[in-house]
């Protein structure tokens, strides 16, 4: 049955107050609820349609031992809840804890899909199956997110094309793109799956196994096995906020000056536009559609796995193979530097 959108993505991590001040002060998310179960605690963070849940305590300990802080969670609303559920399990995902409290199966490393049904009306709910109560925290500083746009989720190599198949026959997400970088002696192959309404993406990335290792490597050990990668949130207007995010402590991946250098030629009809680019740090792309703007922030989280970016899309669908390229030579270069 076919799957109609992502309610949430919950975070395991060992500091839940930490990253909650992270989202709040600093990425302009607004925490609306807060939870206490008997094996966790939760916050629930709003900003535009994006919703994070972030948790902490004695039921996230074997998640956190494996992978360190992280997505646990990616939630999806589907037309018909139990039809989803055996349609995962039959393509190959193993069923959840049956003593959750909504429908859920295990999708690859410790990462999981809550399966929920399609919410009635309008406007965002509450996460089921957990004791909210309204916070009075402090209203966050303006936000920029309209919402999520997709998942970043790294796998093992050689095991691409099973997980594009594994979401087709699941939850009905289409292969939309795919795309091959190599930079030196390591290389990434990547697949685009989707559904038809195009508001549940999830980019598939793998390292190529005839390479040498390279950062896809360094995530799925530091990981501890595939897990996601990173979030990408929408923004309006992608200049301005990344100026105020790194005023509020965001840290993004550095672009070097030669890559402005050669956009005026890649990208005709923008180069009135480079010089601010160029300020902000921002990625620029096209496809045949329009274009796209990204910023990519280093992960905030200990062991360095997951990280976030915000895109801008002007008429674009896709991802543009030059800012694939250019996000993959940052997080190297990155590496690198880093020793």
């Amino acid at each position: 049955m076919a799957v109609r959108g992502i309610e949430y993505v919950e975070l395991y991590t060992n500091d839940k107050q930490s990253v909650v001040d992270y989202f709040t002060a600093a990425m302009g998310f607004t925490q609306i609820a807060e939870a206490v179960d008997h094996d966790r605690e939760s916050a629930l963070l709003r900003q535009g349609d994006a919703q994070l849940v972030v948790s902490a305590g004695p039921g996230t300990s074997v998640f956190l031992d494996a992978h360190g802080d992280g997505a646990a969670d990616v939630a999806l609303t589907c037309d018909d809840v139990a039809a989803s559920r055996e349609m995962a399990v039959a393509a190959g995902a193993m069923a959840a804890d049956p003593a959750a409290p909504h429908p859920a199966v295990q999708a690859f490393g410790g990462v999981r899909h809550s399966l929920l049904p399609v919410a009635e009306g309008t406007g965002r709910r509450l996460p089921p199956g957990r004791a909210w109560t309204a916070t009075a925290a402090p209203p966050a500083p303006e936000g920029q997110i309209r919402l999520l746009d997709h998942v970043a989720v790294c796998l093992e190599g050689g095991t691409l094309s099973d997980y594009a198949d594994f979401y087709l026959s699941a939850f009905g997400l289409d292969r939309y793109s795919s795309e091959y970088v190599d930079v030196g002696d390591n290389a990434m192959d990547s697949i685009v799956v989707r559904n038809q309404e195009g508001n549940v993406t999830f980019t598939l990335v793998a390292p190529d196994t005839k390479k040498g290792a390279g950062q896809l490597d360094a995530f799925l050990d530091r990981n501890g096995g595939p897990g996601v990668q990173h979030l990408a949130f929408l923004a309006d207007d992608i200049i301005p906020a990344a100026h105020q995010l790194r005023e509020r402590g965001v840290e993004f991946l550095p672009t070097p000056g030669q890559y402005y250098d050669m956009l005026a030629e890649r990208l005709v009809g923008m180069e009135e536009e480079i010089s601010d680019l160029r300020a902000a740090q921002v990625l620029a792309d096209r496809d045949e559609w329009g274009y796209l703007l990204q910023v990519f922030t280093r992960s905030p989280h200990e062991r360095s796995t997951l990280f976030y970016e915000f895109i801008q899309r002007r008429g674009a669908r896709g991802f543009g193979s030059a800012n694939i390229r250019a996000l993959y030579e940052a997080v190297e270069r990155d590496r690198l530097a880093a020793g």
